[in-house]
């Protein structure tokens, strides 16, 4: 295993961590409340959702293609 596919499962790791706090932010109260009231999440849920997918991907990218 080289370092390339060690980044990319600790990214894979690290974005699915990152979108899961994402959506349990999303599904609070508070955070529900906002939405219905502003239309759209607060802006540290979406960074988290941005961030976990960003992460998950570039993960992905590293573990399927060959260095």
């Amino acid at each position: 295993m080289n370092t390339h596919q060690i980044i990319g499962i600790l990214l894979l790791v690290a974005g699915a961590a990152l979108l899961y706090f994402g959506y349990q932010a999303s599904q609070s109260v508070g955070e529900q409340v906002f939405e219905t009231f502003a239309g759209r999440f607060t802006d540290s849920t979406t960074w988290y959702l941005v961030a976990g997918a960003a992460a998950a991907i570039g993960g992905l990218v590293l573990l399927v293609i060959r260095f």
